[in-house]
């Protein structure tokens, strides 16, 4: 087979690395105005300074850089635990659990830091985009439990959507599985990821969520992963899964 020479594109350095897997576009930022990066042999200060990628040369502390391989990880994020890199509040994120050698990911949209259950990680920015892009309607599946007993009417609310904040937040679905006086255990389906999505909409729909826990995200589950270990897919495999889903 023909080796096909890859096309020349023309970003900007922070940009070329944040894609690249390198680092994210904030880090490279703080690298290249602190003088960390040469293109074509030249230092440069500018994160908007552009590249013509693979065609210039590029190093990060003389160290030529290259397209490594794309990663797809899935991890079981535990509870208490923040998804960034590193935390300004000193508080445990995601980073301090998993093992460095990994190089540099980003998760595929955020669970928060009360909320558990399966992230995505990847290096790859265009599955990453294909993932948390609303056009696409991704699936998330949760389990939720909600104190007080959650009703049917209730349920066709949550799918019907509530404004709070001056946003529509909504279900895609809602499976009851247990119910009681005290609290309910309920399937929840979102094709959406705004912020604390599901909190916001059962508090304005008189519940507050005392559990959270993400099983699924698109075709990906989290199965038997138990709580901060995390399982490798690759990458030909996370794409393959997800054209047929």
């Amino acid at each position: 087979m023909a080796h096909k020479t890859p096309a020349t594109k023309r970003l900007t350095v922070d940009r070329l690395l944040s894609k690249l897997g390198i680092a994210s576009r904030g880090v490279s930022q703080e690298w290249v105005r602190a003088g960390r990066i040469r293109i074509n042999g030249r230092v440069v200060r500018d994160p908007a300074t552009w590249v013509l990628w693979p065609k210039d040369s590029v190093s990060v502390d003389d160290q030529p850089i290259q397209d490594s391989a794309k990663r797809f990880i899935l991890f079981h994020k535990p509870k208490g635990v923040v998804t960034t890199h590193s935390d300004e509040k000193g508080r445990k994120a995601i980073f301090d659990v998993l093992p460095a050698n990994l190089g540099y990911l980003h998760a595929v949209g955020r669970l928060d830091q009360a909320t558990s259950g399966l992230l995505l990680l990847t290096s790859d920015s265009v599955l990453s985009s294909y993932l948390t892009d609303p056009a696409h309607k991704v699936m998330r599946i949760y389990l939720v439990t909600v104190r007080g007993e959650f009703t049917e009417f209730q349920a066709t609310e949550a799918v019907g959507g509530v404004v709070e904040g001056g946003e529509r937040l909504q279900c895609h679905s809602v499976k009851i599985q247990k119910g009681s006086g005290r609290e309910s255990h309920l399937e929840v389906v979102l094709i959406q990821g705004k912020n604390r999505e599901i909190r916001r909409l059962f508090k304005a729909l008189g519940h507050e969520v005392t559990r959270l826990r993400r099983i699924q995200y698109g075709p990906f589950k989290l199965e038997d992963l138990p709580s901060g270990a995390w399982r490798e897919i690759l990458i030909e495999d996370a794409r393959k899964a997800l054209r047929q889903s």
